[in-house]
This record gives structure tokens, sequence and C-alpha cells, in this order.
């Protein structure tokens, strides 16, 4: 059975134990959760004795396993932790350590009854292949800590926020997973920084998220795009500037304002074919925020003009990449000429 944090903690809370546990998947802010869960079976006190964490990076597993086996100091249990188990999945082994899986087996095998033994495989699969996984699989409680999708991203984001005794808007929780993603330590950071700016009872609203959180180049381009949407050459190209000054290569503003309009296009021709948000971010790969900003684009322009601006950004990069006129010249030619001649939809 795979079990969640939350459902380790009762575990361990109920005193329901095993000698193994394998932490799998790429979520690393549950996994260090979860090592921390079983950690407490042991007193405070008693950590610095009966606690040990390997990197396999930096040590053999059999190394490891001698600790295991090694009986606990003023105490009844001993929790051995070891880290980066990349030889459980497909994944090329960088490290030069010499791994002796057989001392690792028989011990999966026969662990020591006096250890709890953790092991941390921060990979997205194991290498169902392999015997050792086998082994381990049919051995161990497995914790598994994958990546939140945007739906969990969004309800766990609420959970938190209450727990600090703070609300989250609709569209904070939206602006905030467009712009961070959903990896838990980021946002964890992010929505305590926030509830203590708004305080106790406080509400974080988008204009929180817009103030304290840190903007991608992304948002950038998509503020620009944005202004050309509207026709406001000005700050378009006031924009432009800005990115400039922050040393951000012509080419690769331009690519992704190719980006931005290649997902107004798509967007677009979904919505046409009566997808709604949730089916369009699903087979376009945004997040449902970035599509709701970009059907909101595309009911300005008309299929035809779209298509023409992407064969004309498709010009423009063969200029940059064969030198043909200044890079800088031709994203403000660009902008220009996006401004002023787009055509609305009908």
């Amino acid at each position: 059975m795979v079990l969640t944090v939350d459902a380790l903690k009762k575990h361990i809370k109920n005193k329901q134990t095993s000698p193994i546990y394998l932490i799998w998947g790429t979520e690393l802010y549950l996994a260090e959760k979860a090592v921390r869960t079983i950690s407490s079976l042991l007193a405070p006190d008693e950590r610095d004795f009966n606690l040990s964490i390997h990197n396999l990076d930096e040590i053999s597993v059999q190394e490891v396993m001698e600790d295991a086996e090694t009986m606990p100091f003023l105490g009844d249990r001993r929790i051995v932790v070891m880290k980066n188990a990349v030889f459980l999945t497909a994944a090329k082994d960088k490290a030069k350590i010499e791994h002796d899986l057989k001392v690792f087996e028989n011990y999966i095998q026969n662990p020591a009854e006096y250890t709890t033994l953790v092991i941390v495989v921060p990979y997205e699969k194991l290498d169902e292949r392999k015997k050792i996984v086998k082994q381990i699989k049919s051995q161990a409680e497995i914790i598994q800590v994958s990546q939140l999708s945007n739906e969990t991203a969004e309800k766990w984001l609420v959970k938190e926020a209450e727990t600090l005794n703070v609300s989250l808007e609709k569209e904070a929780i939206e602006l905030l997973l467009s712009r961070l993603g959903t990896k838990m330590a980021v946002l964890a950071k992010e929505i305590e920084k926030m509830a203590l700016f708004v305080g106790k009872n406080g509400t974080i609203t988008k204009e929180t998220v817009d103030e304290l959180v840190a903007r991608t180049l992304e948002d950038d381009v998509f503020g620009l795009v944005d202004h050309v949407v509207h026709k406001r050459t000005e700050q378009a190209l006031r924009s432009f500037y800005d990115l400039m000054k922050q040393n951000q290569e012509p080419i690769q503003i331009h690519a992704l304002i190719t980006r931005q309009f290649r997902m107004i296009n798509g967007v677009k021709e979904l919505h046409k074919k009566g997808y709604g948000e949730k089916q369009i971010s699903s087979i376009l790969k945004l997040h449902p925020y970035a599509v709701k900003l970009a059907a909101k684009h595309a009911s300005q322009f008309d299929e035809t003009f779209l298509r023409h601006c992407l064969n004309e950004f498709a010009e423009t990069d063969y200029k940059m990449k064969t030198g043909q006129m200044e890079k800088t010249l031709l994203v403000e030619m660009e902008i220009i000429k996006l401004s002023q001649t787009q055509k609305t939809s009908s």
C-alpha cells in the first residue's frame, strides 16, 4: 500500500511502524516532511546519537548498512536515512561510489529489529525491472511524494492559508501558480511571506501576489504582449526597453513573444472547436490561468491575422539568426507593426 504523508503521520502517531520506508518522488518538500515525521519516533534528546542521514553520492550503501546494523546508543531505536538511491532508478549514477547491492539485498531481507531504515529516491520513476526494486517494494512501507497537479496545489494552498490564519482569493491562487508552478517549498515560503504582510485574518489578493512575488521574464513579456493587443505601442516599447536594461537578449524576448502568440492562436482554435478552458489547459499543457488570459487576448484577433503574425515571427527569427539586421531594431519594428496593424476578431 502507498501512503500519503498525512497517512504516514497517523501511522506514526498510532505507533504503526515499519522497519523500512521507501520515500519516492520528485516533491522534495514532501519528502523532507516524511523524513521529519519518521524521525519523530525518536525523542529530541535521542536524535544526536541515533539519527543518521547519509547521502549515497558520498558514501557507499554497504557503509550505510553497517550503520543500520549498529546497536542504538542510550535508546531502543536507530533511524538511518539514505538519500539519493539512484541505483533504484534507470538514471545514470554520476557519483563515483561503488555500491555493493548484494549487501543491501541481504539487509532488506533481514532488517535489524532496532533500526528504521528510510530510503529516499528523488526521481519520478523506479526501475521496476530491477530485482532490488521488487524486493524493496515487497518489504517496505511506500510513501509517494509526486509533484502536485494544479488542482491539488490549489487545495493545498487554501489549507496552508487557513493554517496561517489568512484567506486566499481565487485569482491570487491562479496568479501564484502561474508565476511559480507547483513546487511546494517555493509556494510555502511565498504564502508565509504574504500572510505576514496581510496580517492575521487578512486576505491575500491578486494585487498582493503581484506586489510581493517576483515576476518572471515570461510575466514581463506577457505584459508587453498585453500592451500590443490593446494598441498601447508606447507602453509596449517601454516594456521592451526595460527588459533590455535587465540584460535580456532580444532573441529570447522575441522567442517568448512568439510563444505567447502561439498560445493565443492555440486557445482560439480549440475554443472554436468547443473545448472548455480545463480541456484546453490539458491539451496545451498550460496553467488554467494562462489559458484564461490567452482567451481574453484571442478575442481581439481573427485567425487569419494570427497566422500572419506567426509567419512574420518566423521571418524575424530567421533574420535575427542570420544577422540580416540588428536584433533590437527587428523587435522594435515588430512591436510597432503588431500594435498598429492588428485586426480585431469579428
